[in-house]
């Protein structure tokens, strides 16, 4: 029979939920605000208003990142499907909305798409979207912290030739150099001998347009940033006043890396969880970093986490690379 003939008229949609209870959020926040330099998890940063804001980022003409790495998509997706051959459980690190997503899925046509993230609902309203642009599409939506091991739910009676993770969005970037190698390596086990990587992955480029980017005229980054101190108010019953804090971002020339974060604009106290915490005037909270890498540096770093580079697409300002590994 053929695989076509295989696969039912109508995909199934399933969803699972593998995050532990509110005190990994309260332990993570207390964690990170008792170290010398206070930082906040950026894995939090998507509530509901936080995904919103992030797709106005995406928007803005300052950010070049996602339509760089759109237009390479819909430029290459078509060869980047016949690099990852047929039959592909596509895992994606990381699920959004998803342009770059449908143009890969289109083409590759995989009998199964395996979304993993932490934001459950964006998950699911974008994984209805996916089921009625492909109503063949089966979808396993798990609901998991990616960059934790995770053994993905089963889903029987569907062929599958090997398992590809799509990391897209320059994810990877948030991690340190040596976090990103534990990260290819989780992705390195979880899709066996067999199986492959495509991963987004932002380009070392000028200072200038590094820093514009996470500094944009309109303020939507610095109202992303400050939003995860509303979230932690409402959640966890924190009692941070956002308009004491603003928003600085830099690129550190030595590290490659943006370092994204909040000062404190006066000497203030915070409470969360039971927990006091004084802030000096002038004091930081990191938020984030965003690693930049050359197309050599990635790939040798991909290399040390089991990865054999095969393809390499690029825009044509040579902004941003997608990159096709496959795991030996």
């Amino acid at each position: 029979m053929a695989q076509s003939q295989q696969r039912p008229a109508v995909g199934v949609v399933r969803f699972y939920n593998f995050l532990p209870g509110g005190t990994s959020f309260l332990g993570e926040v207390l964690a990170g605000l008792s170290r010398p330099q206070k930082t906040l998890p950026a894995n939090y940063f998507y509530d509901e208003r936080g995904c919103a804001l992030f797709e106005q980022i995406c928007e803005l003409p300052e950010y070049y990142c996602a339509r760089a790495e759109l237009a390479i998509m819909r430029e290459h997706a078509a060869a980047m499907a016949k690099f990852l051959g047929a039959g592909c459980q596509l895992i994606e690190f990381g699920s959004g909305s998803g342009a770059k997503t449908r143009t890969l899925i289109e083409q590759s046509r995989p009998p199964l798409y395996v979304p993993v993230g932490i934001a459950g609902e964006a998950m699911q309203a974008a994984a209805a979207g996916l089921a009625q642009a492909f109503p063949w599409l089966n979808i396993n939506g798990v609901c998991a912290d990616y960059t934790k091991s995770l053994t993905l739910p089963e889903f029987v009676g569907v062929p599958i030739r090997k398992k590809v993770v799509y990391f897209p969005a320059s994810t990877i970037g948030n991690c340190t150099p040596q976090q990103a190698l534990g990260l290819l390596q989780l992705a390195r086990r979880m899709v066996g001998p067999s199986g492959a990587l495509l991963v987004g992955v932002d380009l070392k480029k000028d200072k200038l347009a590094l820093t514009a980017a996470y500094n944009d005229a309109a303020g939507v980054t610095a109202a992303f940033n400050l939003n995860l101190l509303a979230r932690i108010n409402r959640e966890l019953g924190a009692d941070f006043q956002p308009r004491r804090f603003r928003y600085l971002a830099f690129y550190d020339e030595g590290r490659g890396w943006i370092e994204l974060h909040l000062e404190s604009l006066a000497s203030q106290f915070v409470h969360v969880g039971g927990e006091r915490f004084g802030f000096g005037q002038g004091e930081t909270i990191l938020t984030g970093i965003s690693c930049k890498y050359s197309v050599e540096e990635f790939r040798e770093l991909a290399q040390r986490a089991g990865f054999a580079p095969g393809q390499t697409w690029t825009d044509a300002a040579n902004l941003f690379s997608v990159h096709g590994m496959v795991a030996v």
